[in-house]
């Protein structure tokens, strides 16, 4: 389904994303909690450092929140303006978040790490291993 922007005359199309797991806290610990169909797909992540985790920050899901384009940095009137493009505001037209994420641990289809911005039972869609560790110049990135 696709309808066209008045404004830039671009088409927009209205795009499903389906979650793969969850963060969870637990006793002051952070878990990525993916669904067990997706643990194959952790393979080899334990020898990361890091890893880019891609969320929804699904408690801001309102149209006022998505409609709000200019934030104070860190919610600090005393920070200056800012379009949201240029912060990592909450608050944005799609409520996709990015945090790279300190690994402690992965075991089975659960990835322990140090802390994210999000909240508990933030939906994860995506995650993103160092992918410097593999990267050649000149080389795809496949």
């Amino acid at each position: 389904m696709a309808k066209q922007s008045e404004e830039s005359g671009l088409d927009q199309a209205a795009y499903q994303v389906y979650p793969i797991g969850t963060i969870q806290r637990d006793g002051g610990r952070t878990y990525i909690v993916l669904d067990k169909q997706y643990e194959a797909g952790l393979k080899g992540l334990e020898t990361h450092e890091y890893v880019h985790v891609v969320y929804w920050f699904d408690k801001n899901d309102t149209p006022e929140k998505r409609a709000i384009l200019q934030v104070h940095p860190r919610g600090d009137s005393a920070n200056p303006l800012t379009g949201v493009f240029a912060t990592h505001s909450p608050v944005r037209p799609n409520l996709i978040a990015i945090s790279r994420c300190d690994i402690v641990a992965v075991r089975d289809n659960v990835i322990e790490i140090k802390e994210i911005d999000a909240f508990d039972g933030s939906p994860v869609i995506d995650l993103k291993g160092d992918f410097f560790r593999f990267y050649k110049p000149g080389d795809s990135g496949k």
